[in-house]
C-alpha cells in the first residue's frame, strides 16, 4: 500500500522537544519533496518545513527556523522533524506529505499553489504546562 504515516506526536511542556517521523511505504522517497504541515484549531493549514530528496535541501517557515530540523534516513525511507524549544503556539495536528516535484519553496511561501501526491493522517502535538 502506497502511503505516508506520521508518528511521534504527544504532550510536551513549553521548552521541550519532540521528534516526529514520516515513514513512506510502497514507494521510495528518492525523487520526492517531503513536507511537514500543521493545522491548529480554528486556523488554516500552514507549511512548516520541507526536505528535497534530490539534493538534500531543507526549507523552514520563519516561525520555526532555529528550532525545528528536518532530516531524512534514506535506509529507513523516513523523514524526521526534530522540534526543540517548543512553544504553546506550536500546538497543532502535524501532517506529512509527499510530492514527486520540487515544491519545497512553495510549501514555505504563503499563497504559492502546489499539488500533493500523498498525505498522511496526522499526529497531534500539544505544548502545554
Amino acid at each position: 500500500q502506497v502511503q505516508v504515516v506520521e508518528s511521534g506526536g504527544g504532550l510536551v511542556q513549553p521548552g521541550g522537544s519532540l521528534r516526529l517521523s514520516c515513514a513512506a511505504s510502497g514507494f521510495s522517497l528518492d525523487w520526492y519533496s517531503i513536507a511537514w504541515f500543521r493545522q491548529a484549531p480554528g486556523k488554516e493549514r500552514e507549511g512548516v518545513s520541507c526536505f528535497r530528496s534530490t539534493d538534500g535541501s531543507t526549507y523552514y517557515d520563519d516561525s520555526v527556523k532555529g528550532r525545528f530540523t528536518i532530516s531524512r534516513d534514506k535506509a529507513q525511507n523516513t523523514v524526521y522533524l526534530h522540534m526543540t524549544n517548543l512553544k504553546p503556539e506550536d500546538t497543532a495536528i502535524y501532517y506529512c506529505a509527499a510530492r514527486r516535484a520540487p515544491i519545497c519553496l512553495a510549501v514555505v511561501t504563503p499563497g504559492v499553489p502546489y499539488d500533493i501526491d500523498y498525505w498522511g493522517k496526522g499526529t497531534p502535538v500539544t505544548v502545554s504546562s
